[in-house]
């Protein structure tokens, strides 16, 4: 199984909370990540692809698997910072 997603990279709990309000609230991801995210992935809206298991760290992999396709994770933690993750596709 494979899963597409964006993210939406920061160093700061707080900030990743803030713009997670913002993404639940109705604001366009793509342009929040463009905005906001610290991962080269923001040119492109934070869109990261296709993924299989075990090619993203775990718990960001874990988040994925759990979300509905469409949905917004809330703030996930891994060692590069906090992750606000849009699931977009499963195949």
């Amino acid at each position: 199984m494979e899963w597409k997603a964006s993210h939406i990279l920061v160093k700061e709990r707080a900030l990743a909370e803030e713009i997670l309000k913002k993404a639940k609230a109705g604001a366009d991801f793509s342009k929040l990540a463009k905005e906001f995210s610290t991962c080269p992935s923001k040119e492109k809206g934070g869109d990261l692809g296709w993924f299989g298991k075990g090619q993203m760290v775990k718990p960001f992999e874990e988040a994925v698997i759990r979300l509905g396709n469409g949905s917004i994770s809330n703030v996930v933690p891994t060692q590069f910072g906090f992750h606000i993750i849009k699931k977009t596709g499963v195949r």
